[in-house]
C-alpha cells in the first residue's frame, strides 16, 4: 500500500503541483498496487503517508504554509521514515530559511541544510535539467537563489533555465527530492515518477507505456531544438 498526501493544495497549489499526486497515485494502481490519495488543508491534522507533495505559492500562501508545518507533525512524520516531493516554494519551506517580500528572511523547518534568498530577478519560463543520464523538464516561476549546504547533493544540472542558481536545480537528498519545475513535474516527466514510486514502495516499475511517454519524448525535442 502507498497512501499519497498533498499538503495545503489550496495554499500550495499555484501551479497544479498537486497533479504530482494524481500522477503517482494513477501509476502505481494501473500496476496493480493499493494507492491512496490524500490531501490536507490548514487546520486539519497530518495524516500518516508514504509520501507527502508540496508544491508551489505565492509569498503570503508560503508564508502560512511554513508556520502551519512548523506546528504540525509533518516533520517528526518525515522523521519517522516519509519520503517528500518538494517544488518550488515547498523546496524552499524544507529548508533552513528563505526569504520573500523585500529579502524579509523566514525560518524554513530545517529538514535540509538549504538556504533560499531573493535573486537579482524573477526566473521565468522553460526549465530544463539533467537528472542522472535523463532530460527533466518544466516550467519555473521564482525569485530566489537558493543556496545547498555541505553534503546536500542537488537533483541534477541546469541546462536551460535557472532553478537554484542558474547551474543546479533542486536537491535529492534521503527521501526527499526537490525541484523547481512546476508542469506539475511528474506529469510532464513520467520517468521520474516511476523513480520516486520505485523508491517508495521498493521495488523496480515495470514500463508503463503511454500517451505521457510520448508527450515527453515531443518535449524534449522541442526544448533542444
Amino acid at each position: 500500500m502507498i497512501t499519497i498526501c498533498a499538503i495545503f493544495p489550496e495554499l500550495l497549489g499555484t501551479y497544479g503541483d498537486a497533479g504530482n499526486g494524481l500522477v503517482l497515485h494513477r501509476r502505481a494502481s494501473r500496476r496493480g498496487f493499493d494507492s491512496r490519495l490524500l490531501s490536507v488543508e490548514p487546520g486539519g491534522e497530518i495524516p500518516e503517508a508514504s509520501i507527502y507533495l508540496l508544491g508551489g505559492g505565492e509569498d503570503g500562501p508560503q508564508r502560512l504554509a511554513a508556520d502551519l508545518l512548523a506546528a504540525s507533525s509533518f516533520s517528526s512524520r518525515v522523521g519517522d521514515g516519509a519520503y517528500v516531493l518538494a517544488v518550488c516554494a515547498g523546496l524552499q519551506i524544507l529548508g533552513t530559511s528563505f526569504c520573500v517580500e523585500g529579502n524579509d528572511e523566514y525560518a524554513g523547518l530545517g529538514l535540509v541544510d538549504v538556504v533560499t534568498r531573493r535573486g537579482p530577478k524573477r526566473s521565468v519560463g522553460e526549465l530544463v535539467v539533467t537528472v542522472g543520464t535523463r532530460p527533466l523538464v518544466g516550467f519555473e516561476n521564482h525569485g530566489g537563489v537558493t543556496h545547498l549546504g555541505a553534503g546536500v547533493a542537488p537533483l541534477g544540472s541546469v541546462s536551460k533555465g535557472r532553478g537554484n542558481d542558474g547551474s543546479t536545480d533542486g536537491y535529492a537528498t534521503g527521501r526527499l527530492w526537490a525541484t523547481y519545475a512546476h508542469g506539475p513535474v511528474l506529469a510532464m516527466n513520467p520517468w521520474f515518477a516511476d523513480e520516486i514510486l520505485a523508491s517508495v514502495l521498493g521495488e523496480e516499475m515495470e514500463p508503463l507505456p503511454g500517451a505521457a511517454d510520448l508527450l515527453y519524448a515531443e518535449r524534449c525535442r522541442t526544448l533542444s531544438a
